[in-house]
């Protein structure tokens, strides 16, 4: 697996959305309220239900970031940035169920200004069979040019999973990039148990099929 480490609410700051006072709220725990419920909560100025947004998405978001750069440092901090971008902008968002689109496109966003600035690309690599997102190359172990084969397979398993409809690459990019277990990523997601273990087996039979259809090439 990929490194990942653990993006939460407890490690994204969140700066004031707005200048008057934050609305307390002592109704239904934010735990169990519905996303629609937690954005209204937090429409309204209530930072314990935005929240409890960031703890059911953050892993969505990394790893989409992840996935588009290849690099966890980056993705944590865009992460960080989607975020604040979100929870100033709360107050203007009008569709309630379609938050996780909402904040995919601000985290869309947060990246191509962080590629326009740096100048950098997406992340690219050599041909790599889908078992390669399951590998760090870290381990001090392994010689430099060992290291820098695996380095490359990995990125290029990246660019594969990058191909993938949206429908199985949200599922695969959690649990091999994020590092989420099957119930979050369902919550993470909206999805059953079923329905996500079905799209992880379709997915990554696509991916395999992808991989042997460019190292037959």
């Amino acid at each position: 697996m990929l490194e990942s480490n653990a993006i939460s609410a407890s490690n994204i700051s969140l700066a004031p959305a707005r200048s008057e006072p934050e609305v307390v709220v002592t109704a239904k725990p934010v735990e169990s309220c519905s996303d629609e419920v937690l954005v209204s909560r937090s429409r309204k100025g209530e930072r314990a239900a935005f929240e409890e947004l960031v703890r059911r998405t953050s892993r969505l978001i990394y790893a989409h970031l992840l996935l588009e750069l290849g690099d966890t440092h980056r993705a944590e901090d865009l992460t960080q940035e989607t975020y604040l971008n979100a929870y100033r902008a709360i107050g203007q968002m009008t569709d309630a169920a379609g938050f996780r689109a909402w904040l995919l496109k601000i985290a869309h966003s947060v990246l191509v200004d962080h590629l326009r600035r740096t100048g950098r690309k997406k992340r690219a690599g050599k041909h790599a069979a889908p078992e390669m997102l399951e590998q760090v190359p870290d381990d001090a172990s392994v010689d430099p040019a060992a290291q820098s084969e695996l380095s490359e397979a990995r990125a290029r398993a990246l660019e594969l999973l990058r191909t993938l409809p949206e429908e199985y690459r949200q599922p695969l990019m959690l649990r091999y990039l994020g590092g989420a277990d099957y119930e979050t990523i369902g919550k993470q997601l909206g999805l059953t148990s079923g329905s996500l273990r079905g799209l992880l087996s379709r997915g990554l039979a696509l991916l395999r099929a992808e991989f042997f259809k460019e190292s037959k090439s």
